[in-house]
């Protein structure tokens, strides 16, 4: 018996890319999740190479239309390239039974039928720009000074006073450790990336407890219209928002122009 077909909305839907060098500090990826049904569905994320990856939240539970970021942290390693084909991910979803009312049961997997399973599967793509810069070393740089002949009535002129001397060009070594030195203030600047990303979703998640936790506090919380809440959480969710979202902007501002 088939599987059923996924529900979520799976963005990149086929394979994660993580561009290199992976020696320095860790190399983050990011999928995000949609749940486009009316349905509450469960979602957890498995890879063939678990001491490779670093994956959070590697589980949890999206709400209809509800939408949630994952983001997949590579460890820093020896990049091998017979390595790159054999990292996978897997997403393993299953919708919530009828009156399940719980947030994150214990046993929601365990006790569910295998039939009613649904998963997406993810390859890893490697790209590393280092190792592509190193592969010219060696390769011998050869110029050709051009001679300014110039031809009149079948005569030459003398060639002395009319070849150009060529501009002095930078030694092999010099240009390959500029481009090692840029590769490294990229690999900073994503890592900086990758952080304030985290923080956001951490900032996320503590907002959704914190609100979780006072409309819990209120008993009379499911006679309110879709939308309402108390005037401190109307307050206070916007308040970290905005603090999270302008952080992310004065960063990205910044390590944009860093770039161009």
């Amino acid at each position: 018996m088939s599987k059923p077909e996924q529900v979520l909305t799976i963005e990149p839907q086929n394979e994660l890319r993580f561009r290199g060098p992976f020696t320095g500090a860790p190399v983050t990826s990011y999928m995000k999740l949609t749940n486009p049904t009316n349905h509450k569905v469960y979602f957890k994320i498995k890879t063939t190479a678990p001491k490779r990856y670093c994956v959070r939240p590697n589980s949890g539970v999206l709400k209809p239309k509800e939408v949630t970021e994952i983001a997949v942290c590579l460890q820093p390693y020896d990049f091998d390239p017979s390595e790159k084909s054999k990292h996978k991910f897997m997403v393993q979803t299953l919708i919530a039974p009828e009156g399940d009312n719980d947030e994150y049961p214990q046993d929601v997997w365990r006790d569910s039928n295998p039939s009613q399973m649904m998963d997406s599967k993810l390859k890893c793509v490697f790209e590393n720009p280092v190792a592509s810069t190193t592969t010219t070393k060696g390769t011998p740089t050869t110029t050709t000074a051009k001679s300014d002949i110039n031809v009149t009535n079948g005569k030459n002129k003398g060639t002395g006073d009319t070849v150009k001397a060529p501009k002095p060009l930078l030694a092999e070594g010099d240009t390959e450790e500029k481009l090692m030195k840029a590769a490294q203030e990229v690999n900073q600047l994503r890592v900086q990336e990758s952080n304030l990303r985290q923080e956001n979703l951490q900032l996320r998640e503590e907002i959704l407890r914190w609100r979780n936790a006072t409309l819990d506090k209120d008993a009379n919380w499911s006679d309110q219209p879709a939308g309402s809440s108390s005037h401190m959480t109307s307050q206070l969710s916007p308040t970290f928002t905005s603090v999270a979202i302008a952080v992310a902007m004065v960063i990205v501002g910044y390590l944009l122009g860093k770039l161009i």
